[in-house]
């Protein structure tokens, strides 16, 4: 077969596929047992854990082994006896947590993690692609090691379902964080978000009209104050006006109109993604500083670099600074501040994922049936498929769907 038939390639797997099917059928009835751990956050302020004690339990009562780092869910209010008491075997020793088949995080891993890990392992984390590193690349390649990245994980009607969760999260939550700082509690206004009777109601401007845009707008509304969303996306303006049922101020990104909200606005949130690399800049540094002094700019994007020029990362601890009189919250992971919430969030998509895997006999037969785990595979049994990381790291990617079949 010439290389340049690419593009029939699949077709001919799936043939490949095809015909041992008593085979397949007597697969799919053996139900396979997994060893599953959850190892304890190291990375910086991350208090989510990916399963709760009872997504543990369900597991458990399903036949398979879950193995919990010490104090891996304290973060998020989680005690060690909560699993335990649901059948979890609670590990001191990171060594030991790795001697599971499926190793599931939240954070991407680092060199130190990777290290501890066995060959043909299987890792479900994120993986931030903007931060991660060529050599932790080359780590899990040479482990063999199968790793999916929960932010490409789609769900049955092709959204990307993390990462809606998680936008769903941080859009409220933003809100909540602007009551916070427009109140006398830390300096701010002193003024109540939303609106009463006879006065005037708090202004807020939402810079994209995404997942984070659209919980940002619901909840800014529900509290009765005066929203104004913009986004370079016509679509996006219409599906959000849709989605939330309520005439919405909406606009182009027309400097000229954007300005004049910025200025006169109490709360200002970024919420423009990229689909690659750095969020769009849209508010410069000239037009904060004609801001209300007092007035809170949440730029949510920061994780990708920010829409506001005078954005700089904060951190739970430390979550604003001061710049033009203009009090600015900067944190990438706001969703570690709800950490319960955003735990819970999870592991209503994780756990049913490892449950399938273990019905389905194996990983592999479940990536072969579902494409939207299929998206979230980055490398298998140790080969790049991911074709956005090969060209980012100059290393060359090999086909998902021909790797399973030549491992069948």
């Amino acid at each position: 077969m010439s290389s340049g038939k690419l593009s029939g390639f699949s077709d001919i797997a799936k043939q490949a596929m095809m015909q041992p099917q008593e085979s397949m059928l007597e697969v799919k009835n053996k139900k396979h047992k997994l060893y599953i751990g959850i190892p304890k956050e190291t990375s910086f302020q991350e208090n989510r854990i990916p399963l709760t004690p009872l997504s543990v339990a369900l597991l458990i009562n399903n036949g398979h082994d879950v193995m919990l780092e010490s104090n891996a869910g304290y973060a998020a209010k989680f005690l060690d006896k909560d699993y335990s008491e649901q059948g979890a075997q609670i590990v001191y020793d990171p060594k030991q947590l790795y001697e599971a088949d499926i190793i599931i995080k939240i954070a991407p891993p680092t060199l130190a993690e990777i290290e501890l890990m066995k060959p043909g392992q299987v890792l479900i984390s994120a993986l931030q692609l903007s931060t991660f590193k060529a050599d932790c690349l080359h780590a899990l390649m040479n482990k063999k090691i199968t790793a999916l990245c929960f932010e490409h994980l789609r769900d049955e009607g092709g959204s990307l379902c993390v990462v809606r969760a998680m936008s769903e999260i941080v859009g409220a939550t933003s809100i909540l964080i602007a009551a916070e700082y427009l109140s006398n509690i830390f300096g701010g206004k002193g003024l109540m978000l939303g609106g009463i009777t006879g006065v005037p109601p708090t202004e807020i401007v939402i810079l994209g009209a995404g997942t984070v845009g659209e919980y940002a707008a619901r909840t800014a509304i529900s509290l009765g104050a005066e929203v104004k969303v913009f986004d370079p996306s016509i679509y996006k303006l219409r599906r959000l006006q849709n989605n939330i049922g309520a005439r919405v101020f909406t606009s182009v990104v027309q400097p000229i109109v954007l300005e004049k909200a910025i200025t006169t606005c109490d709360v200002a949130i970024g919420a423009m993604r990229a689909e690659d690399g750095r969020s769009p800049c849209i508010v410069s540094e000239s037009t904060v500083s004609r801001m209300k002094p007092n007035a809170v700019i949440i730029d949510v994007s920061i994780d990708q670099g920010g829409c506001f020029e005078t954005s700089e990362i904060t951190n739970h601890t430390h979550p604003v600074f001061r710049k033009h009189e203009v009090i600015h919250y900067c944190v990438p992971n706001i969703a570690s501040r709800v950490a319960r919430t955003a735990t819970y969030a999870l592991t209503n998509i994780f756990a049913p994922i490892l449950l399938d895997i273990g019905d389905h006999g194996s990983l592999k037969n479940l990536i072969w049936q579902k494409s939207g785990l299929r998206e979230a595979v980055y490398i298998y049994k140790g080969h790049l498929t991911s074709k956005h990381m090969g060209e980012r790291f100059s290393i060359p990617t090999k086909d998902l769907d021909l790797l399973i079949v030549s491992h069948h």
